[in-house]
């Protein structure tokens, strides 16, 4: 099975990292405008001080097959690459010493005021730094260019460059032509005294071994064929030898014992012999007849019987002993003919062997001289024709069209710098917006907190700045004639929840205050502690709104500052030297002394007391825990405010003693290495932790414009997303109803 991931995760991963660097360029975009102008000022000084300089340039054609009248058609056939590396040759010819050297030379260049008191070497280095060559695609056409400051010189040198490189083409021709003539002489000298040699060796070759005047291979044939014919003639003598011989074995194995077990051969080559068989037979059968009638050897009948049969056999024995002997002088007279075949054989094998060795030498020998004749007529043919046509003086470059003065300057051009600007100001200005995101490892969104932190996210607090700069002055001063409670709590940001409690803000804490409900309906977290990572982070907002909402929400809650190193809630509730948490746990007051109303519906608070030296080991202490529970069997939830995780101990033994932690990370400040130092100080003590509150959002920010926030920017539900755009009276109805129905399920809860 393939471990390649689903092709549309792949998309999907493509779209999502280009949309977060889309965000990253909206974030920071006046880094990239800044880069951009930059970049463009400094294009347009440099276009500014840029001396002009102008380009002639001269059209020169290459004919990589050099036309050669008196050459074969195919002598000169080059392929693709042949011709690729021709050309890339010529180019570099062009700018090579020794053109450029004969252009100082033809055009006076040494008593030039540009190049007075410079060396040939010298001005030929400088020269070739203006030369550019531009080959024409699809054509055996190249353009040589030259630039210069001054456009009548660009014209000359391009033009001396343009003739010195055809002259000089045309000379290296010439002098190769003249070279090879030479070359060329020498090798037909040498070759026709070699085929003189080749010749005089194959006669001497000839009459040292007696060869005909005619061909070796005729007399090879010759010899090949009286060999032939006398190796049939010995196999036919040895085949009628092994007739013979089987013949005369067969005749060797009649007996007196079996006179008639004759040959059938035999019989049917001789009609006498077959009388005497037959005789013998009817003699032989008469006996038997006779000897089976019970006649005696001594009957007269009996006795003339054996007499014939004795008769009969002696003839018979006779005539096969006398063809015997005739078939014996046949076979001495074939093998007799036979050995005379195989000395002719072998006689005329040996003629055939030695012929052969001496052909072999014979055709080296003719080799040689056939091939030193081709090489010598080939070398004259060559030498010929290159003498002629180094007196025709043919050159393969051309010059088709001359070098014209220029009219206006190739650089500096304005447009091509300002564009090349624009496109690195471009980049450079995203190099820097993407590392200056990459630097910033501040927690930002809700995915920031679950991705990096790994821990839930329970809803987030728009920053109070903010919101307040988005209201209108009329509207303003339209909230502050509405605001409920005592005057003394309004206009502090932690109580801004009561204050407005159709802001955003309210809202975004009465989400929070629903996932808190519906988290654990079964064990709610009746003491719930809110810490944070660092100082100034807003804790003591996050806990003063969520205690607000839970009073809203009809429940008893009571607000507790354990804080005892930077104590706030005693100012937020004008309680400045009431006795507090530090009062009860030295004896100098009770829980009840210290419980009082803030003027909030259903929201009691307590403030911290004195600030005592060691409040870690007040916090640690069974008096604590015992007030602790106390203050939690009075009310439904208790709201607990504490220090730092990081800086110092106190939330951490705080977090042990409590239903949960909710852990308070501010927006765009918070870094990531810093979270995850307070939550590893709340796993250390195996706290449990609720979830995480993200505190002081600037809904403004590009990285809101993706979340469906927007009715936390609106005072009320007026809008909920931009895509229903919930206006209508009808609906506005829909979503109060809504609210109040679960307005009385929190208050139930």
């Amino acid at each position: 099975m393939s471990d390649d991931p689903p092709k549309a995760t792949t998309i999907e991963d493509a779209a999502g990292g280009a949309l977060s660097f889309l965000k990253t360029v909206r974030k920071h975009w006046p880094v990239v405008v800044a880069c951009v102008l930059m970049a463009l000022a400094v294009g347009v000084l440099y276009t500014k001080t840029q001396v002009p300089i102008y380009q002639a340039s001269a059209m020169v054609e290459f004919t990589p097959e050099v036309v050669r009248p008196l050459a074969n058609k195919d002598d000169d056939a080059l392929g693709y690459w042949d011709h690729q590396e021709y050309y890339e040759t010529q180019y570099k010819i062009i700018t090579s010493n020794r053109v450029l050297l004969r252009v100082v030379r033809d055009a006076g260049l040494a008593r030039e005021g540009a190049y007075k008191g410079a060396t040939s070497e010298d001005i030929a280095d400088s020269l070739r730094g203006q030369i550019s060559i531009e080959p024409i695609k699809n054509s055996r056409l190249v353009l040589i260019k030259v630039s210069d400051a001054d456009p009548k010189r660009a014209r000359k040198l391009c033009e001396a460059i343009a003739n010195a490189y055809i002259a000089q083409n045309l000379d290296k021709s010439v002098q190769a032509t003249g070279d090879a003539v030479v070359w060329l002489n020498g090798q037909v000298d040498q070759y026709r005294s070699s085929l003189e040699t080749d010749e005089n060796a194959l006669h001497d070759f000839k009459e040292r071994n007696d060869l005909p005047s005619t061909s070796i291979n005729e007399a090879s044939n010759m010899v090949r064929v009286e060999m032939q014919q006398f190796n049939e003639a010995l196999n036919r003598t040895k085949t009628k030898e092994q007739e013979l011989s089987a013949r005369f074995a067969e005749l060797s194995k009649v007996t007196s014992d079996n006179p008639d077990e004759l040959p059938e051969s035999e019989l049917l080559n001789n009609g006498y012999l077959q009388t005497l068989r037959a005789q013998y037979q009817v003699a032989t059968k008469d006996q038997k007849t006779l000897a089976a009638e019970e006649k005696g050897v001594n009957h007269p009948l009996m006795k003339a019987a054996t007499q014939r049969v004795a008769d009969t056999k002696a003839a018979l024995l006779n005539e096969v002993k006398n063809i015997q002997g005739a078939v014996g002088k046949d076979l001495a007279v074939i093998q007799r003919q036979k050995n005379g075949d195989s000395t002719l054989f072998e006689e005329s094998r040996r003629r055939a062997v030695d012929l052969n060795m001496k052909e072999i030498e014979y055709h080296r020998l003719d080799r040689t001289r056939e091939q030193d004749e081709k090489i010598y007529s080939m070398l004259l043919e060559r030498m010929k024709q290159t003498d002629l046509q180094r007196m025709m003086n043919v050159n393969n470059v051309r010059l088709v069209d001359a070098p014209v003065e220029p009219k206006a300057p190739i650089k500096p051009r304005m447009s091509t710098n300002l564009t090349a600007a624009l496109a690195l100001g471009l980049v450079l200005g995203l190099a820097f917006a993407w590392v200056r995101d990459q630097l910033d490892s501040s927690i930002k969104t809700p995915l920031d907190v679950e991705q990096y932190l790994g821990v839930t996210f329970l809803g987030l607090l728009p920053s109070v700045d903010d919101e307040e700069e988005n209201e209108s002055p009329s509207r303003q001063k339209k909230r502050r004639r509405r605001r409920p409670g005592p005057a003394n709590l309004i206009g502090r940001p932690e109580l801004v929840v009561h204050d407005r409690p159709l802001s955003g803000i309210a809202e975004a804490a009465r989400a929070v205050r629903t996932n808190l409900l519906f988290m654990n309906p079964d064990k709610p977290h009746r003491k719930i502690l809110v810490s944070s990572a660092a100082p100034s982070e807003g804790k003591t907002t996050v806990a003063c709104s969520i205690a607000i909402a839970l009073a809203q929400g009809g429940q008893r809650v009571c607000i507790l500052d354990c804080d005892l190193r930077r104590p706030r809630l005693h100012r937020i509730f004008d309680r400045v030297g009431d006795a507090g948490i530090t009062n009860v746990l030295l004896g100098d007051a009770t829980v009840d002394d210290i419980i009082k109303p803030t003027g909030i519906d259903n929201l009691w608070s307590i403030p911290s007391g004195p600030i005592p030296p060691n409040p870690a080991d007040i916090l640690h202490s069974d008096r604590f825990k015992k007030f602790l529970q106390d203050v939690a069997d009075r009310f439904d939830r208790i709201v607990i405010d504490s220090p730092p995780l990081v800086p110092v101990t106190d939330a951490a033994v705080l977090s042990t003693l409590v239903d949960g932690t909710i852990y308070v990370l501010r927006a765009f400040k918070t870094s990531r290495q810093l979270g995850t130092q307070g939550l590893r100080a709340l796993h250390d003590v195996d706290a449990p932790v609720i979830g995480a509150v993200l505190n002081a959002v600037n809904l403004n920010s590009h990285e809101y414009n993706y979340y469906h926030y927007y009715y936390y920017k609106r005072e009320g539900y007026t809008r909920v997303c931009p895509a229903t755009m919930m206006t209508h009276p009808s609906s506005i109805r829909r979503i109060h109803r809504t609210k109040h129905t679960l307005h009385g399920a929190f208050t139930r809860a």
